[in-house]
Parts: structure tokens; sequence; C-alpha cells
């Protein structure tokens, strides 16, 4: 008997081990397990796709931070003969990577003068305060603001406002943020125990203000080429390993994805409303509940107009922000806009690409200065004299603290997976095995990467799932004599389809923790939101795809080269 517990008590002890060390232990243990890909054909394919399965693993189960397993092919491709150190360095900082920096420090830019709120708040005041409208509103305002600034920040900056607003309804005794718990008449204690704020369960309007911000910023991400970590990875990857093709230009990627992007997300607005807030069911529960009346809306209104007030007036540093801002989309779309020449061809002859129009930008961040007092320096009234130099519309202070340096090296990671699996042509062994799908009809192989992407980007990191996915696609797309473009984009936008759990992405995590929203609740909605996604991208790319980019019928001679 004593031998039985002895032994269930050491099994308890071991359990509770491989619960606390698992990361430590799967760290150790699975390069051991993928060993057999290469010891029996010691090939530099094989060698190749050895360090992309330990990369896809620690990604997956996040068993070392992203971005130092990131730095892995910096230690394994030289060591194991894939690619030299000099080639694997240059992947880190590449054209995409710079224009990922100068992109994030116009973004920072905006939110150091806190001209992103300004703006959200102005919109909702302009859309109005009904529940469904001020929804409509968020929603807007949040997929507007992610195509230009990140996703997780664009959720972090709406989130506030949606509490603060909720919270002013009910104190006005105008709908509740959280379920009432009912209670009979003959069980009511003057002092009924209230439960833990932890465990609050959110009303469907709750839920649908919040989890509707963060779908907003993740379909709002696709709009633009600086929208999403997945839209630079795809661009890095497609012009690394096309280097003869046009690449990817941000007038052609406006041009195509804002139209699926606005369809995307009003069409998964109205699903969100139909579930959560009783749309086309007039007689629900869910309908009755929203109907605060004009009172609600102008409690509301006036919770919106508080805060602009509070705001004050335009400062020069929302101004002048706001005209560099300006500034760098112009120079974005302008610099080869096809129906006319480009400043870009107008100035030199040599390639000129996205991230030298966003550095020109960040530069000028730099320079001019936050107040313009200079323009007193000469007055006779000394007490308007600046006694200091006024600091500049951004410091580099502040570019350090909110600069998310890891996903630099996230990028560079899956360049350098890109760069060695074309070297290795490891990609060229899985899409020959991959043959009998390659060989599909096109739009089969689209819709199949497509799904599978959208699958696995639920359960690992958006960025991670585009850097193993896009090279294989590449060279499917040789196998199957199709465009890259074809089955390359379309995926890498599924890999910002997740929606389905709070771990899926942070803007999922940042807005459910708020209002405690249960993992199933957004599992159904995430679901309903990814298929229509999918439906929306499998009917507007082929069609608009073709007519924006003329060649993607066809196979275009660049990719033998």
């Amino acid at each position: 008997m004593r031998t039985f517990e002895s032994m269930a008590s050491t099994a308890r002890l071991l359990v509770r081990a491989l619960r606390i060390y698992w990361k430590a232990i799967f760290v150790v243990v699975y390069p051991l397990v993928l060993l057999p890909v290469f010891l029996h054909d010691n090939v530099a394919a094989l060698r190749c796709l050895y360090v992309v399965l330990l990369m896809a693993g620690y990604w997956v189960f996040e068993a070392l931070p992203l971005p130092v397993t990131s730095l892995i092919p910096m230690v394994l491709f030289p060591l194991m003969g894939i690619l030299d150190s000099d080639k694997t360095s240059l992947c880190y900082l590449k054209e995409t990577n710079m224009m990922f920096v100068g992109g994030l420090v116009i973004a920072i830019a905006v939110e150091y003068c806190n001209l992103h709120t300004r703006v959200a708040l102005y919109v909702i005041q302009l859309v109005g305060c009904s529940p469904r409208r001020l929804n409509f509103g968020l929603v807007t305002v949040t997929m507007f603001v992610s195509m230009w600034i990140s996703n997780t920040a664009a959720t972090a900056m709406m989130i506030p406002i949606i509490e603060a607003t909720l919270k002013e309804l009910e104190t006005q005794g105008i709908g509740e943020m959280y379920e009432s718990i009912p209670v009979d008449d003959n069980d009511k204690i003057e002092s009924a125990p209230q439960p833990d704020p932890e465990h609050k369960r959110p009303t469907k309007t709750t839920m649908c203000y919040f989890i509707s911000t963060a779908y907003a910023a993740s379909i709002g991400g696709m709009g633009c080429i600086v929208g999403s970590g997945t839209n630079l990875t795809f661009k890095g990857i497609y012009e690394t390993r096309f280097p003869d093709s046009p690449g990817v230009e941000f007038a052609k990627w406006i041009m195509l994805n804002v139209p699926m992007m606005v369809i995307m997300m009003y069409i998964s607005l109205m699903w969100l409303q139909m579930i959560f807030m009783g749309l086309f069911r007039p007689n629900s529960n869910d309908a009755k509940k929203i109907r605060v009346g004009t009172q609600g809306e102008a409690v509301a209104r006036k919770l919106i107009r508080s805060k602009i007030n509070e705001m004050g007036p335009m400062s020069f540093h929302e101004c002048a922000v706001a005209a560099l801002f300006t500034l760098s989309v112009l120079l974005w779309f302008f610099r080869k806009p096809q129906f006319i020449a480009g400043w870009a061809e107008m100035i030199t002859q040599h390639k000129v690409k996205d991230a030298t129009a966003a550095l020109i930008v960040v530069l000028l961040l730099f320079v001019v200065p936050a107040r313009p007092d200079f323009i007193y320096i000469f007055s006779k009234d000394e007490s308007k004299r600046p006694k200091v130099a006024s600091p500049a519309l951004i410091t580099w202070k502040v570019v350090q603290q909110k600069l998310p340096w890891g996903l630099i090296f996230l990028l560079g990671g899956g360049f350098a997976l890109a760069e060695a699996s074309k070297e290795s042509k490891m990609s060229e062994l899985i899409a020959h095995h991959l043959h009998g799908i390659a060989t599909l009809p096109k739009f089969a192989v689209m819709a199949i990467s497509c799904i599978f992407a959208t699958v696995l980007t639920q359960f690992s990191s958006n960025v991670a799932v585009a850097n193993v996915l896009l090279p294989v696609l590449a060279e499917m797309a040789k196998v199957g004599k199709v465009h890259p473009l074809y089955l390359m984009l379309p995926t890498s936008l599924c890999c910002s389809f997740a929606y389905c759990l709070p771990v899926s992405t942070p803007p999922n995590a940042i807005a459910a923790a708020p209002c405690n929203m249960a993992s199933t609740e957004m599992a159904k909605a995430g679901l309903g939101v990814a298929i229509i996604s999918l439906l929306v991208l499998f009917a507007i790319f082929p069609t608009l795809g073709g007519v924006i980019y003329t060649d993607l019928s066809s196979y275009p001679a660049w990719v033998e080269t």
C-alpha cells in the first residue's frame, strides 16, 4: 500500500515538474526528436527543413520568446552549411524592415501627440451615439487608424474610450456593462454580495463593442502595406524570392485591399450586431436591451464632447504631425502611381522603394520643432522669447520606449528562412512533394492555402505563420505555373484572420480582458468573422486583383530568373 502511495506521489511530482518546466524540456528534447529529418540524407535542403521545423515548433508553442527564436538562423545556418553569416545577417535589415521601422516611428509620432485620439473622438461625434451607430463609429475609426499604426496600438487607444462610454451610460441608469444577477423578491437581502469583478459576465452589448473593435484592428491592418507585420513579411519574402518582379507597390496594395477591408469589416459588423445586438431581430431581447432612447444618446454625446473639450484646441505639434503623416501617404502613393511618372523616377534612375519615403518623413519628425516659439526670438516682448530650444516632434527616447524591436528580429528571421529555403532548394523539395496540390486549379490551391493559414493563425503568431508558409507557396507557384502573387498575397492576408481566441493576437487579448469575455463567446463570434473574411477574399481577390495586377492570370518570365 505504501509503495502504491509512494508511486502516486512521485507521479504527481513528475506531472507538476512537467507543468512547470515543460518549455525548458521542449527546448532541449524537440531538436533531438527532429534529427532524423536530415541524418538519413544529409543534404542542404533537409538541413534547412530541420531549422524551419525547429523554429516553427518554438514559434507555435512559444517555448522561447518569438524574437529569440528568430535569431536561430544566425547560429544554425552558418554552422550547418546552409547560408554563410554575411548573407544571413543581411536578411535582418532588408528594405522591408527599414520601411517597417519608418512606418512605426511615424505611427509613434501620431500617438505621442495624441492626434489619433482626437480623430477618433471627432469621428464618433460625427457618426452619432445610439448603440449601433456608436459601435459603427468605433469600428470605423479603429479600422482606418489601424491601417497606419499597429493593430495593438489601435485597439489599446479605443478600449478606454469604449469603457468610459459604457460606464457613463451605466451610471446614468441607461444600459448595463455586466449582467445583473437575478434575485427573487423573497430572497432579497439589503446587502446582497456582489460578484468578484473578475468573474462578472459582460452583457452581449458590451461584448459587441469590445470584440468588434479588436476585429476592426486586425482587418484594418490589411488595408495598408505598413498596417501589419504579415503584410511586410509578404513584401520582404516576395521581393527576396523574385528580385526581378515589379515588387509590392503601395498604390496597388491600397487599391486592392482597401475595398476588401471595408466590405469584410461591415459584413462582419452586421454579423456581430446580429448575434449580440439583435440586428434584423427587432423583437428579440438583445434588440430591446439596446433601445436607450434620446436620453442615452445624449449621455454618450455629452461624454464624447467633454473628452474633446479636455483635449483643448489642436496644437501646433498635432498640426505638424498631421501634415507630415499626410506627406508620408502622398510620398508612398506617388512613388510609382502607374498613371503618371512617380516622383522617384523624376529624381533618379536608381530603384527607390517605400522605405526611402518613410525615412524622409522620419528625419523631418526629428527636425521640425514641437513648439513654434522660435518665431518670437526677436520679439520686443522679452517674456515671449524662448529660453531653451523646443524639442522635436518626436524624441529618440520615446522611439526607444515604444518601438517593438523584437518584431524587427521576427521579420528578419522570416526573411532569413526565405533566403535559405531558396539557396538550399528546400522550398523546391517541399513543392515537389506537394506536386499533387500544386497542379490543382489555381483557385483551389489558393483556397486551400488560405484556409490552412486561417486555421493555423488562430493558435500561433501571425508573422510566424507567414514566415513558414510563404516560401513554400512561392515554389508551389513555380510548380503549378501560377503567378506567385495569386497564392502568396491572399495567404498573407489570411495570416491576419486571427479572430477566434484571446491568445490568437494581441488585439483580441486587449479587448477580452476588460470585459471578461469568455473564450467560447469569442470563438463563436470569431468563427463567423473568419468565414466572412474568407468568402469576401475568395470573391474579390481573383476579380479585382486581375484588374489591378493585369498580369495576375499569366505566368511571368521573371519567376524563373
